[in-house]
């Protein structure tokens, strides 16, 4: 078993989940990994906790990706974060998970206060019974693999850079829902998906690539943010998928961040509005010609 929030499932993440899936081979028993929602972060702190990169439905699809068997997902709540670091061990991971071998991070902490410590913790296990196994931090690229550090990349819209510490393209997923159709109405008919996370890592307008509506990637052009011209307040990712014709609504499909074209910004008119929609198409279309999919 592994404890962490895993936002991103990346390269770092993956090299935990490498050793987890290893070790559960040998003693025959399921890779699991435990996370909370919401994180601790987001519970105690939600205005001042960080974007995510992964809502839940990502991170599963993301960890069963890498090998992981089992997802233990628990709520986090004021009883959770009291939680001593004893408690934590005794009645959660092993009377409650039976965990047989532990597999963290060198910053790894626990219980309230984050008062548990690897030293803790491989006490526990001597007492227990299980194993603990402490995995060093990964460095690509010259930097420490983390999700903060993919988080600083996506702010910046370095998504090479992010791609490189996730070990595939930024994404997000989600099926798509009814909007006011007014894109439909001003030629752009968009499939729209809601953010399902309070803070997304990305903003703006930007070229994607598009998965989950043909056999191949398709080309398009996205605005995530809440549109202020319309008066919008809850965050969207609004997707116009080029010379696309057809019924996506309930579809899953999953969009790719390949460039940042531009901010969102307030439009005095539709009109403006709509002819500024046409030079971000042009624009996208003309980075995606000259970009792989990935």
């Amino acid at each position: 078993m592994t404890v962490g929030n895993y936002d991103g499932v990346h390269l770092g993440h993956q090299r935990m989940i490498g050793a987890l899936t290893a070790r559960a081979a040998e003693l025959r028993s399921a890779a699991t990994v435990l996370v909370f929602e919401p994180s601790s972060k987001e519970f105690i702190d939600p205005d001042g906790a960080p974007p995510r990169l992964t809502r839940w439905r990502e991170k599963y699809a993301a960890l069963a990706a890498q090998g992981v068997e089992r997802l233990v997902t628990l709520r986090f709540d004021e009883s959770m974060r009291a939680m001593t670091p004893r408690c934590f061990v005794d009645e959660l991971m092993v009377t409650r998970l039976g965990a047989r071998h532990m597999v963290v991070g060198d910053d790894f902490r626990y219980g309230s206060n984050a008062g548990g410590t690897i030293e803790s913790l491989r006490a526990a296990g001597q007492a227990h019974g299980f194993g603990v196994e402490q995995i060093a931090p990964f460095v690509f690229d010259g930097v420490r693999v983390s999700s903060t550090a993919v988080r600083e990349r996506l702010e910046h819209a370095d998504y090479a850079g992010a791609a490189r510490l996730l070990g595939r393209p930024y994404r997000m997923s989600g099926r798509v829902v009814h909007g006011r159709e007014l894109g439909r109405t001003l030629g752009f008919p968009t499939a729209n998906l809601r953010l399902m996370r309070r803070k997304s890592p990305v903003w703006g307008i930007l070229a994607v690539w598009i998965r989950g509506i043909g056999s191949q990637p398709l080309p398009g052009v996205a605005s995530l943010g809440t549109r202020p011209t319309v008066n919008g307040i809850e965050p969207l990712l609004e997707v116009h998928v080029f010379d696309f014709t057809g019924d996506l609504y309930g579809r899953a499909i999953d969009v790719q961040f390949v460039a940042k074209l531009r901010d969102e910004v307030k439009f005095d008119s539709l009109d403006a509005m709509t002819m500024q929609m046409k030079i971000d198409g042009a624009q996208a279309r003309e980075v995606l010609s000259k970009v792989n999919c990935g």
